[in-house]
């Protein structure tokens, strides 16, 4: 038995409603791989590593510690010179707004002889500024507003 004409060959419509399930199919499919929870970690600045920080230890010249630690992100000159070395790591997923998961900065103190007189690690803390090793907030004065100014440009908020 043969099978008419318009059997054989699909119309317009069939064509059309083929085409427009092929379509929502390919929407539908690129749509859900946009919405996967793919997260990028980013670190800016300097993260100086355990390693480095064994190779400067207090009494150590500002020569070594610019051989090994390199140049800081910015130095404080009030006093004896400080080298800062600010590292912040921030994690964006998918399409949200990038999120600061860890900042922090490591202060490299000198004395009156251009030596290595202390190190101090600070971050964020509940909002205050912390010196992690000796685990105290430093007192008002030049340093501590220099580290607010620091960490507010970064945050993008004021830090108390």
């Amino acid at each position: 038995m043969r099978h008419p004409e318009s059997e054989r060959f699909p119309t317009r419509a069939t064509l059309r409603g083929r085409l427009l399930i092929g379509a929502a199919l390919c929407a539908a499919v690129v749509g859900l791989s946009a919405c996967t929870t793919f997260t990028t970690v980013q670190r800016h600045g300097y993260i100086v590593s355990q390693d480095q920080l064994d190779q400067v230890p207090v009494g150590s010249s500002k020569e070594q510690v610019d051989f090994v630690l390199g140049t800081p992100s910015t130095t404080a000159t009030f006093g004896n010179e400080v080298y800062y070395y600010i590292s912040q790591t921030t994690e964006t997923t998918a399409f949200l707004a990038p999120k600061t998961t860890d900042q922090g900065i490591l202060a490299v103190y000198f004395d009156e002889d251009r030596r290595v007189e202390r190190f101090a690690n600070y971050g964020l803390e509940d909002g205050r500024v912390v010196d992690f090793i000796a685990r105290k907030t430093p007192t008002t004065g030049a340093e501590a507003s220099f580290l607010k100014q620091i960490f507010s440009s970064a945050v993008g908020e004021e830090i108390e």
